[in-house]
């Protein structure tokens, strides 16, 4: 089986690219299985102080390719017990996510579940739940509020309009916009600065502010995680 997550290390930075580009880097039970473990992986390494996260070729991720719909557990993908959202918020090792084209709906959840964006003057975000009838599992109801505020969470989610790489960088979902050259290089350059502080320390003021900004989202995420289970069931039934 051909590897749809590909990971490497450069100096003291994982570097995790989606590999799905005929798809977009849309959503699989295989791609989460090989991202997760990529993640879990990463954390464990002691060399390793920070993460980036991109996809291959011109979509960071078009969300769950609806082809694997009825047929992938995409809930708990590996038989662990553990989502996106478990993985993500367990790895104490920072993600920097560097989004080029589309981020759509689960693609635009995965991005939410790092730690902050780069972007490149091409990447798209899109919330398309209520548009197309799929539940949000992965956070888009908690963490999408958490970055751009309720209102904006609201006109973002309700409209599913697309939010271009300006807009989101002005409404503080991003924190860079750069070149689509410079994307990359930018985002390993945060990483390789993040990845040369004292490590203890760094873990520690992540953790604080993790603590505050977690401390109203994890009963709305519980909620969201418990209503995603039973539509995906569903799901699969058909």
């Amino acid at each position: 089986m051909t590897s749809v997550v590909l990971y490497e290390k450069k100096g003291a930075v994982g570097l995790i690219t989606l590999n799905r580009p005929e798809r977009k880097n849309a959503i699989t039970q295989q791609l989460l299985t090989e991202l997760f473990d990529c993640v879990e992986e990463a954390d464990a390494d002691g060399e390793v102080g920070a993460l980036v996260l991109c996809g291959q070729g011109n979509s960071f991720c078009s969300g769950i390719d609806l082809d694997c719909l009825a047929t992938d557990n995409l809930v708990n993908p590996r038989g662990d017990g553990r989502d996106m959202v478990d993985v993500f918020q367990k790895c104490a090792t920072p993600i920097i996510g560097a989004v080029s084209g589309y981020a759509i709906t689960g693609g635009f959840e995965l991005a939410l579940n790092c730690d902050f964006l780069i972007a490149d003057d091409s990447a798209c975000f899109m919330d398309t739940h209520a548009k197309i009838g799929i539940h949000p599992g992965w956070g888009m109801t908690q963490l999408l509020q958490q970055a751009v505020g309720r209102r904006r969470a609201l006109q973002i989610s309700l409209t599913c309009e697309k939010i271009p790489a300006d807009k989101a960088f002005r409404w503080g979902l991003v924190n860079e916009v750069v070149s689509r050259e410079a994307l990359l290089p930018r985002a390993l350059e945060l990483a390789s600065l993040i990845a040369s502080v004292n490590r203890e320390m760094m873990h520690t003021v992540k953790s604080y502010i993790e603590v505050q900004s977690g401390a109203h989202v994890d009963e709305g995420l519980a909620r969201e995680k418990a209503a995603f289970k039973t539509f995906a069931a569903k799901a699969l039934m058909c």
